[in-house]
């Protein structure tokens, strides 16, 4: 059995991690809804809903309140950085998740198959 230590480093280092995750697929969901849109932006929406995120998980809040909160978050900071009318925001943050759990879903399929390689 491997005991993993977690230290503020390792918390640190997954925050950014997700939150740069966070940011590309938040790009790609600017492009999707407004077209040829600036990547910088993309990086002021990642960060809040990685934060809130890796805090709701340590302290095991439930995902009934975590996810409609990182989405409310996701939706403002969209909002704030890509300055669209309401409408707009919410197809870019609904288009976001979705683009999220898919992609989540392909890197964690092409993980378990890579774990389970023979040799």
């Amino acid at each position: 059995m491997l005991l993993q230590t977690v230290t503020p480093i390792t918390v640190l280092g997954t925050t950014i991690l997700f939150a740069l995750f966070l940011s590309v697929t938040a790009h790609l969901a600017a492009r999707n809804v407004l077209g040829d849109v600036d990547p910088r932006r993309a990086l002021y929406v990642g960060p809040l809903p990685a934060v809130i995120g890796v805090v709701g998980g340590a302290f095991a809040v439930s995902e009934a309140l975590l996810v409609p909160a990182a989405l409310l978050v996701d939706g403002a900071m969209f909002a704030w950085s890509y300055d669209q009318p309401r409408r707009v925001v919410a197809g870019m943050t609904v288009i976001h998740a979705v683009i999220t759990t898919l992609l989540t879903i392909v890197l964690f399929g092409i993980t378990a198959l890579l774990a389970t390689m023979p040799g």
